[in-house]
């Protein structure tokens, strides 16, 4: 069978991280590690875990971090853990059915979430090679924090349009969830280096995708996406979006600059891999900002810097 390793990232979970590791165990695809990497809880979280551990040694481990790494740092370095990074370089098996997936601890993922993943990662592999990075990723129902659902489509609420996942689109707009993600050892390869300015660990790694291979989207959800109070990142209704868009511009200003420093590091780290075309795209989204006002939505418009909508592009327009 096809291993998939599952990398959480743990932080205070107690409230509900042992549904998460149940629902795991409970997935039609047994061919699973699951990597729980512990960011400095101070509640119940370790008990938990270590209880879960002692139920099902072989396939759960939990390594608690010797300093807070924070969310998207403790992902990619758990993914490179998992992977057998070492001084790096990449030291783990060279056979191809090695896959990776990020979980949150508190979410609630269906049984058959890996078996679909791993069904369409092994047609596209084939379509596209499994030397190719290939990144999955699928839809996830909306749900309360007693997982009562209050959207049956992440996407469609938050009006991401998932048709757009060209390598210009992904630089600008993230539309990836990383906790329904699979991708590949391929790309893992990629990962050489663990970024500065990343946004989010899902983002980074659908820029990779992007860049060096390709980025499919299933149409249909795997996932309870969990919403309380303490999501780091979560839903937001797409009319709140707009308000707090248009309330918020010098915000938004800055997110435009935390693109561009995430596309900057990009750039200096893969610009001797990249394609022509690709390395263009990345340069010229690293530099949008000292173009002046006209080449700044000209770039925008030639390379495919834009978000999902009408709406959306056309704050970016007018913030930018």
């Amino acid at each position: 069978m096809d291993r998939v390793h599952i990398i959480m990232a743990a932080y205070n979970g107690e409230a509900y991280i042992r549904e998460q590791i149940m629902s795991i165990r409970e997935s039609t695809h047994k061919d699973w590690v699951l990597w729980i990497f512990d960011d400095g809880s101070s509640d119940n979280t370790a008990e938990i875990v270590k209880s879960q551990v002692e139920e099902d040694t072989e396939r759960i481990h939990y390594i608690v971090n010797t300093s807070n790494k924070g969310v998207t740092l403790n992902f990619l370095e758990g993914v490179r853990f998992a992977a057998g990074y070492k001084e790096e370089s990449f030291e783990g098996t060279e056979a191809v059915n090695q896959y990776f997936m990020f979980c949150d601890q508190d979410d609630v993922w269906m049984p058959d979430k890996i078996e679909k993943s791993l069904k369409a990662m092994k047609r596209f592999e084939k379509k596209y090679s499994c030397k190719l990075p290939l990144v999955i990723f699928t839809d996830a129902i909306i749900a309360d924090e007693h997982l009562g659902a209050i959207s049956p489509s992440f996407h469609k609420s938050n009006h991401l349009n998932t048709a757009k996942l060209g390598f210009g689109n992904i630089l600008m707009e993230n539309k990836l969830i990383g906790c329904t993600m699979m991708f590949n050892t391929a790309l893992v390869k990629k990962l050489t280096v663990l970024p500065v300015h990343a946004r989010y660990h899902d983002w980074w790694i659908g820029i990779l995708g992007a860049a060096f291979g390709h980025i499919v989207y299933l149409p249909h959800p795997t996932i309870y996406y969990r919403q309380h109070g303490g999501n780091v990142v979560g839903n937001q209704e797409f009319t709140g979006y707009v308000k707090k868009r248009m309330a918020t511009l010098k915000e938004q200003k800055k997110v435009i600059v935390s693109n561009v420093a995430q596309a900057q590091e990009f750039y200096e780290i893969y610009k001797e891999s990249l394609s022509d075309d690709k390395k263009m795209k990345v340069y010229a989204m690293a530099e949008l900002l000292k173009r002046n006002w006209a080449v700044r939505r000209l770039l925008c418009f030639r390379y495919g810097f834009l978000k999902s909508g009408f709406v959306r592009n056309a704050a970016l327009m007018l913030i930018l």
